[in-house]
């Protein structure tokens, strides 16, 4: 992964879990005309020996390269080579690679790459465009590029559901194994939509934080009585899904296995989710009903948890009625309070952790919980600090625009 707490999962996971956050005031371009003024930036650097998970894109492609591209290809490119060089997969026959496919998504593709178009185009004219504009833009070409730098001739699509993006193409891409048409998937999201044009329109649909801009770390505060919107972040997770037979034929280090999926669509709104939460429950009871498992069997959710004043409390409504009486066994945390919110790279980063957590019996806090809402009364929500339970299964969930909603079900293995 790639995220504001930097390169690699390694990394992101002792900073996520010490507490640290991503969000700063943003420095890369300018903001001061707009009412927010915070976000979660990849920190870059320039060294070609990057410390403490400063990201240098130089290292993903050439300086060339990147005058194709996007950064959120930059981003998805970066993650996925990780997740392969950590699978240990290597797909070396046609065979392989025919039965190896790619499904990384995002929310909204290249709005770096639109918004310098528009601005080409307006004041030195159309033939000035760059002709790699288009394949700049488009949202499938982060799996495009992989599949040619990889030889993957497998599946190759890209899924496009906001801020539900990375959740869809994961599992997605676990059902077109399922169904035969592949052994291997690389899957997830990629996001760079952290830009100039992307927090002014985010802004005037008054969807982010404002009142947090000297004190960026506190902006992203899901649940808490004091929060007034997402803060905007950028970055990409990517995971390598495999059949089981197939991963355990080649002796693959297994982290977990998606036991479960479920969608649904809320039919409300284009942006506000519906307010009694039915959207969110009947994705996350899908995801159960395809485990075949019960809600008391889950130790661990990941929650959307954007830290707006609608949603949060209408997510926690929906928990609340899956769980029931057994809500005191579960343990839930939303870790954009650490990172702010990737959009359609966020469903695929939070999996990682969920992972994670299953992995190393530590739960990632929620930061900035001072004074939680109403909603969440008697949950556990790991608040301000990091803790340790051991929990054998997790549920991650994802809501976007549109009123389109995924969860995914892992297990440990």
């Amino acid at each position: 992964m790639v995220s504001p707490l930097g390169q690699g999962v390694s990394h992101n996971w002792t900073q996520l879990t010490a507490g640290k956050s991503g969000i700063k005031r943003v420095q890369r371009f300018d903001v001061s005309d707009i009412s927010s003024q915070i976000a979660g930036l990849v920190p870059h650097t320039e060294s070609e020996n990057p410390q403490n998970g400063e990201f240098n894109p130089d290292l993903v492609l050439s300086q060339k390269e990147q005058r194709k591209v996007d950064p959120f290809i930059v981003y998805g490119l970066a993650a996925a080579d990780e997740a392969i060089a950590d699978s240990g997969y290597k797909a070396e026959t046609d065979e392989q690679l025919c039965r190896t496919g790619v499904m990384i998504g995002s929310g909204i593709g290249g709005l770096h790459s639109v918004y310098e178009a528009s601005l080409v185009v307006n004041e030195k004219g159309p033939r000035r465009v760059t002709p790699f504009a288009v394949p700049q833009m488009l949202i499938n070409l982060v799996s495009g590029h992989l599949s040619i730098k990889y030889g993957y001739k497998g599946p190759n699509h890209a899924v496009v559901t906001a801020c539900a993006t990375g959740t869809h193409a994961i599992g997605d891409a676990a059902r077109l194994i399922m169904f035969g048409d592949a052994d291997v998937m690389i899957a997830g999201g990629a996001e760079a939509a952290a830009t100039r044009l992307g927090m002014a329109s985010f802004a005037a649909a008054r969807a982010l934080s404002t009142g947090y801009n000297d004190t960026p770390e506190q902006g992203s505060r899901p649940w808490d009585q004091g929060r007034d919107g997402f803060v905007i972040a950028e970055g990409a997770g990517v995971v390598v899904l495999e059949e089981y037979e197939h991963a355990k034929a080649r002796g693959a280090k297994i982290y977990g296995e998606i036991a479960g999926y479920g969608l649904s669509g809320d039919a409300y709104h284009m942006t506000s989710p519906a307010p009694d939460g039915n959207g969110g429950f009947r994705a996350m009871q899908n995801a159960l009903r395809n485990a075949g498992m019960n809600a008391d069997e889950i130790g661990y959710v990941n929650a959307h948890g954007t830290s707006t004043p609608m949603g949060d409390g209408i997510e926690a409504t929906a928990v609340r009625r899956l769980f029931g009486s057994t809500l005191d066994t579960m343990s839930m945390s939303s870790t954009k309070s650490a990172i702010g919110h990737l959009l359609g790279a966020a469903g695929a980063v939070e999996a990682i952790y969920s992972l994670k957590a299953m992995e190393t019996g530590i739960l990632p806090p929620t930061l900035n919980l001072d004074n939680p809402c109403e909603e969440v009364a008697g949950m556990d929500l790991v608040p301000h600090k990091a803790k340790e339970k051991k929990v054998t299964t997790a549920l991650s969930n994802s809501f976007g625009f549109g009123g389109t909603n995924a969860s995914i079900v892992m297990k440990a293995v």
